[in-house]
């Protein structure tokens, strides 16, 4: 493999790095509001909640991304190729995460959240101070989980033309013919992504479990 093609690799993975932690911010940014409305005391909020996670966790990323990439230009929006396919990934891994959260919301002991009733808390600083603080932790490997299907969601954009890992590797290919090297290399460089990705999650779990 020349340096050229090593050079192309790199950017691939890089790109596929930004994809998949500009599209997971972009989930938890999602998550949690979603979260919140889905367990809200409030119809009309849970609703809303509910039709986001129905809406977005059933629609394909390979079909939000072309939305984003080719059919909001027709409607005289233009985005950058990566950004949308930062707002396909995030949007659908939000759904999915406002789920996460949901559930980890709901495995609070009611206990605990009767405790806050009895110090006089506000149903939202309850939520804030006693809730919350709890439910983070439980969350964090389930988030673990998301950011290794964000991962291997990245290459999906690969077909609208983002250049990230799968998409360069494609290049090479067709460019040397090599495809059990090529696609080989591809596996190893996704495989390694997903372990420093993971180190990270299991890292943050220890310092959350000490505090």
């Amino acid at each position: 493999m020349s340096s050229a093609q090593l050079g192309l690799l790199l950017y691939g993975a890089w790109k596929t790095i930004l994809l998949t932690l500009g599209g997971m911010a972009l989930a938890l940014v999602i998550a949690f509001p979603v979260g919140l409305a889905r367990v809200s005391h409030n119809k009309f909020v849970r609703a809303i909640g509910f039709t986001y996670v129905e809406l977005f966790r059933g629609a394909a990323v390979l079909v939000l991304a072309f939305w984003f990439v080719y059919a909001l230009p027709s409607l005289g929006w233009q985005l950058d190729p990566t950004f949308a396919g930062i707002l396909a990934l995030g949007l659908n891994m939000g759904a999915y995460s406002g789920e996460v959260v949901r559930g980890a919301i709901q495995a609070v002991p009611p206990g605990q959240i009767e405790a806050a009733t009895a110090l006089n808390f506000k149903p939202s600083q309850g939520m804030r101070r006693v809730v919350l603080p709890q439910a983070v932790r439980a969350m964090i490997p389930s988030f673990g989980n998301n950011v290794i299907e964000q991962l291997k969601a990245t290459a999906v954009v690969a077909v609208v033309s983002i250049p990230e890992l799968t998409f360069n590797g494609q290049l090479i290919w067709s460019g040397n013919g090599r495809a059990a090297a090529v696609f080989g290399g591809l596996l190893i460089g996704y495989g390694l992504m997903a372990l420093i990705f993971m180190t990270g999650v299991k890292l943050l779990e220890r310092r959350v479990a000490w505090t």
